[in-house]
């Protein structure tokens, strides 16, 4: 059994763009399509669609890898900051900052899931999901 789907989500996405794959299919479920939505949002990914499984039992996520003209990825980095074994919390004043454009901080507030810098235009605080950059 898995113990932390969006890690393996995240994880899958971080190793397809290090040998360059056009694309990626997750397991779906609510949160993982709503944190790809935030990456293809934020220019990260190309695209994101919900497909029905070859086996039919359970729905995937097809993910778009971006890439420049270069064939560099879009993502540089890509981690999971809150686990399972390790909740991290914070108030819309501690939210961890990037500099323009450099990255982005997926968090989990009560209005669900946003970046850093809408949750703290909000001022809601909640727990830190992830960054990517």
């Amino acid at each position: 059994m898995m113990t932390d789907p969006i890690a393996d989500m995240l994880t899958r996405i971080r190793n397809a763009s290090l040998i360059k794959k056009v694309e990626v299919v997750v397991p779906y479920s609510r949160l993982k399509f709503a944190i790809a939505e935030i990456l293809r949002k934020e220019g990260y990914i190309a695209g994101i669609e919900k497909v029905r499984a070859k086996t039919g039992l359970i729905d995937e996520i097809k993910i778009t890898l971006k890439y420049r003209d270069d064939r560099q990825s879009a993502i540089h980095s890509l981690r999971r900051i809150s686990t399972p074994g390790r909740r991290l919390y914070c108030g819309y004043r501690d939210i961890p900052a990037f500099t323009a454009h450099q990255g982005a901080t997926i968090l989990s507030t009560p209005q669900g899931l946003m970046t850093a810098k809408e949750a703290r235009s909000k001022k809601l605080g909640g727990e830190i999901v992830c960054e990517i950059y």
